[in-house]
């Protein structure tokens, strides 16, 4: 096993997925883009790419960048639908940052000719 693929295995969620403090008092807002994010249908096992657009406030923390790369290039492998994975990196990222706001889009690449788009959005809940 190459040493990225060795990396992306053993990630673990509660190790691996590391925040720093956040040192500034005033309202910023970080935006992230994913363009390769890949996992796999789970009905047919083919595989689906997305773009991840992730944007936030932080309160007390962010997120470290290498970080985020390694935890969505471990959905690869991962049989998980659109609106699962979405939500799955939503919640965890949330609940890890419980920032002041947070938005992420998942567009997804058109497969049988669908496009789909998961919107979550911390101000419409």
């Amino acid at each position: 096993m190459k040493y990225g693929e060795k990396i992306v295995t053993e990630f673990d969620l509660e190790k691996d997925l590391e925040i720093w403090p956040n040192n500034h008092e005033k309202n910023y807002v970080i935006k992230v883009t994913l363009p390769e994010f890949s996992c796999l249908c789970p009905r047919s096992g083919y595989p689906d790419f997305a773009t991840i657009y992730i944007e936030y406030t932080p309160d007390k923390w962010v997120v470290e960048l290498k970080a985020v790369k390694l935890y969505i290039n471990s959905f690869r492998d991962k049989y998980i639908s659109h609106e699962n994975s979405a939500n799955e990196i939503y919640d965890v990222l949330y609940n890890k940052l419980q920032p002041k706001y947070m938005k992420l889009v998942a567009d997804y690449n058109p497969r049988g000719n669908v496009h789909t788009v998961i919107e979550i959005d911390s101000t419409k809940f």
